[in-house]
């Protein structure tokens, strides 16, 4: 096991002394620990290089199956703890708009019904987190469905539309107009978040389409200060809804009745194709779909026309 969890730390790390430091051992230790598994294996697995090592092919081969042990005796874990009354656990790889929207909501539906099951988020970006579905660190993906460029092999089952829409406070001038219109949108200073470049370009091709100037806009990576201004001033942004999910639940900002400019944003889920989910992941599924129908009928995402 510390061989396996050695090998996969050092491809992480790219650099023994890094890899040492993460495994919580010194870097002498590590790299005996590396030397005697090459002589078991009579491989090398790395290559040293000026600054830190590169695997082998049969390093590359060792870290990937190893990834898949360690997962699967995760998973045995868990089904253990599971059947021992503990509840288990499910690990999730999370998308940031996710993360922010849809998933409080849901773990409190989760946490309600399975008071004793645990779950281990990891947030990311969809490549990042491919690599960790497919050696079983994590059961599935919860977020926007991009499609790959290749086919991976992966099923992505959408759950509803992360449309990107203007938003506003409950009481903005706006919507005391007549007559709505995307020109009267221009009298209002904009704040916009700091997100992904592939959300960053929907973003700006929205607001190109609106006739909307970001380039002068107030931006930040920080969602409460985005809040604070929309809640605290005549400011309006451009996002997917579905971040500020909770506020517009509680009614305190409104989406903006505008034409859909944007494309459609199909969001769901990404898991293995063929591999049966454990009980802990299919509860944290199951509290999911009941979350998003219930954002859905209160009309913040179109869920039942689109994909019941």
């Amino acid at each position: 096991m510390h061989h396996l969890r050695a090998v996969e730390a050092i491809v992480v790390q790219g650099s023994l002394l890094k890899a040492a430091a993460v495994l919580g051992v010194s870097q002498p230790a590590l790299t005996k620990n590396l030397q005697e598994l090459e002589e078991i294996l009579q491989q090398r697995l790395f290559d040293r290089l000026p600054r830190g090592v590169r695997p082998t092919e049969a390093g590359e081969l060792f870290a990937k199956v190893g990834r898949r042990i360690l997962a699967e005796l995760r998973r045995l874990d868990e089904e253990l703890d599971r059947i021992s009354g503990e509840g288990g656990i499910v690990a999730v790889g999370t998308l940031p708009v996710a993360a922010t929207g849809v998933l409080p909501g849901a773990l409190t539906q989760l946490k309600a019904q399975h008071p004793h099951l645990r779950v281990r988020l990891e947030q990311g970006r969809t490549e990042d987190l491919l690599p960790k579905l497919a050696a079983g660190e994590i059961e599935l993906i919860v977020g926007r469905l991009y499609e790959p460029s290749l086919p991976d092999g992966f099923l992505r089952e959408p759950l509803w539309e992360e449309p990107i829409s203007i938003l506003a406070r409950y009481d903005h001038p706006f919507f005391h107009l007549t007559q709505v219109s995307a020109e009267a949108l221009r009298n209002y200073d904009l704040v916009l978040p700091t997100v992904s470049q592939r959300v960053g370009q929907e973003i700006e091709a929205f607001l190109t389409a609106l006739a909307l100037e970001p380039a002068a806009s107030l931006r930040s990576s920080s969602y409460g200060f985005i809040r604070e201004m929309l809640h605290g001033t005549d400011m309006i942004s451009a996002m997917p809804r579905l971040m500020m999910a909770g506020d517009l639940l509680r009614g305190t900002l409104r989406v903006v009745p505008l034409p859909n400019f944007a494309p459609p944003r199909p969001a769901g889920i990404i898991r293995p194709r063929g591999v049966d989910l454990t009980l802990a992941a299919q509860a944290f599924l199951d509290a999911l779909r009941s979350h998003v129908e219930e954002i859905g009928q209160r009309g913040l995402v179109d869920i039942t026309k689109i994909y019941n």
